[in-house]
């Protein structure tokens, strides 16, 4: 007999076999192109969960035998979808499966772009407003300046 306790025997199998459903693949999958140059890459999230038990009952009657074993392993596996890694026409994209699934953050950072071009034109639209209104107080001075002129010559 072996030095070994059955529960090893039950992780070491458990362990043998999570090793082999663990593939990079299973959550980056492999890229497809499409006809126009475009790369879709899918996104997965895979979560997995083990449990092992076990346990010794009855009694030893020499020390050096085994007790009575008793004990067992089971396993889970679940992948779902994020969404496509989306590489072309200059651009990347996360494109979620699910609306639902998108974090705040995938939001926000999808809204920079529109952001930054709201504030360039308000900051454009600002600077045009000031120098239109710099452009109308030169004028009214010019013509006050007229008016005074004017007034300077009826009054001669």
């Amino acid at each position: 007999m072996t030095n070994e306790h059955p529960i090893q025997g039950l992780m070491s199998t458990a362990m043998q076999n999570i090793k082999e459903m663990v593939d990079v693949n299973t959550i980056v999958g492999d890229a497809v192109q499409a006809p126009d140059g475009t790369v879709i890459i899918p996104i997965s999230k895979v979560g997995f969960g083990f449990v092992a038990t076990g346990m010794e009952y009855g009694q030893k009657i020499n020390p050096p035998s085994d007790a009575m074993f008793g004990g067992g392993s089971g396993g889970g596996v679940s992948i779902k979808p994020v969404g496509f890694l989306v590489v072309g026409q200059g651009q990347i994209k996360l494109l979620p499966v699910d609306g639902a699934t998108a974090t705040p953050i995938d939001k926000l950072l999808e809204m920079i772009p529109e952001l930054v071009d709201k504030v360039n034109c308000k900051i454009q639209k600002s600077k045009e407003e000031k120098q239109a209104k710099k452009e109308q107080q030169e004028q009214e001075k010019q013509e006050a300046s007229k008016d005074q002129i004017v007034k300077s010559v009826d009054v001669e």
